[in-house]
C-alpha cells in the first residue's frame, strides 16, 4: 500500500532549465497522473502485486483522472479519501534534453488528510507501506498511522527532497519505524547535513533501526546496505528521455524483489531495470514495465 501525495504532472519540456533572471522556452508539454508514492504503487501492480493507495483528492478534474488512473491500473482506490472542495494536488515540472527536470508542488488537498478520514480496517491486511513525503502537516498523520499499525507491517520510505531537506530530527519519528530507506545521493546529503563521512552518514540513518538502505545515485547504479551486506549496481545504461520518476520506479522494481523474498542484491537489479524503463518514456508512468516484459527480456538474472 502507498500512502504520500496524488499530483496530477504537468510536464513541460524546455530547451533548457531557466535559472534566476533567465529565459527559457516550451518545446512540448505533456501531463500525466504523478505523486511519488502512486507512481510506485503502479509499478508494482505492473509486476502482478495486489496493491491499494492511502490519499486525498478534490472533486475537480483532477481528482477524477488521478482516481480512474488508479483503478485502470488495478489498484484498490478504498482508501482515497475525496474531498467535496478544495484543489487536488498538482505538480509543474520542466524537463530540458538532457531528461533532466525541475519541479513546482501545488498540494492542494494532499496536505489535508486527518487521522479520523482514514479506514483502519483497509490498512488492517497490509504487508507493506509504502512512505513518501507531503509538502505540509500530512506527515504528521503518516506518524500516527505508523502507531495504528501492525509491528508485521513493513515500512518504506522514500523520504524525497521534501523530508531530506528537514533533517534527521524532526524525521526521528518516521524513521524509527523504517524499515526500508530508499533515497537519492542528495537526499542523503540534506538529511546528515553535519555529518562529514558518507560511511558515518550511513551508519547514522541504520542507527535509527533501518534494515535496509539503499542510496540510488542516478546514472552510476546504486547502493544497497543491510547489516554487514554491501552491494553497488552499475545501472542500466539507455538513452534517457525523461528522468521523472526514475527512483519512483527504481523504488517498484526494489520492492518487488524484497516482497518475493529475491534478496537485496538481486531486488537492486530488478529497481534498475525498472528504473531503466521508465526513463526511456515520458512521465513517471508511461516506461513502466509489465512482469512478462520482465519475463521476457535478455536479462535471466531478473527472472
Amino acid at each position: 500500500m502507498g500512502f504520500g501525495a496524488l499530483n496530477l504532472d504537468r510536464l513541460y519540456w524546455v530547451n533548457k532549465i531557466a535559472g534566476e533572471d533567465e529565459e527559457a522556452y516550451i518545446t512540448n508539454i505533456h501531463e500525466s497522473c504523478g505523486g511519488s508514492a502512486a507512481n510506485t504503487i503502479i509499478g508494482l501492480a505492473r509486476l502482478g502485486l495486489t496493491t491499494g493507495f492511502l490519499g486525498k483528492i478534490a472533486s475537480d478534474r483532477q481528482g477524477n483522472l488521478l482516481l480512474e488512473n488508479l483503478r485502470n491500473e488495478g489498484v484498490d482506490t478504498r482508501g482515497v479519501i475525496k474531498d467535496p472542495s478544495g484543489r487536488s494536488g498538482n505538480v509543474q515540472g520542466f524537463v530540458d534534453p538532457h531528461g533532466q527536470r525541475a519541479l513546482y508542488v501545488d498540494p492542494g488537498v494532499n496536505d489535508e488528510i486527518t487521522l479520523s478520514e482514514i479506514n483502519q480496517d483497509y490498512l488492517s491486511n497490509t504487508r507493506l507501506i509504502h512512505l513518501t513525503s507531503f509538502v505540509g502537516e500530512s506527515l504528521h498523520v503518516q506518524e500516527e498511522v505508523l502507531d495504528t499499525i501492525s509491528s508485521q507491517v513493513t515500512v518504506s520510505m522514500d523520504p524525497g527532497m521534501i523530508y531530506a531537506s528537514k533533517g534527521l530530527k524532526p524525521m526521528e519519528k518516521l524513521l524509527s519505524r523504517t524499515d526500508i530507506l530508499l533515497l537519492n545521493q542528495k537526499e542523503l546529503e540534506l538529511l546528515t547535513p553535519a555529518i562529514n563521512r558518507e560511511k558515518d552518514k550511513i551508519n547514522a540513518l541504520l542507527d535509527h533501526g533501518i534494515e535496509i538502505l539503499v542510496i540510488k545515485q542516478g546514472e552510476k547504479g546504486c547502493l544497497v546496505n543491510e547489516g554487514e551486506e554491501s552491494h553497488f549496481h552499475e545501472a542500466f545504461q539507455v538513452d534517457c528521455r525523461d528522468s521523472t520518476g526514475a527512483g519512483d520506479a527504481f523504488n517498484a522494481g526494489f520492492l518487488y524483489g524484497y516482497l518475493r523474498g529475491k534478496g537485496i542484491e538481486k531486488s537492486a537489479h530488478i529497481g534498475n531495470y525498472v528504473a531503466s524503463r521508465c526513463i526511456m518514456m515520458p512521465g513517471a508512468i508511461d516506461g513502466l514495465p509489465s512482469l512478462s516484459q520482465i519475463i521476457s527480456s535478455d536479462h535471466n538474472e531478473l527472472k
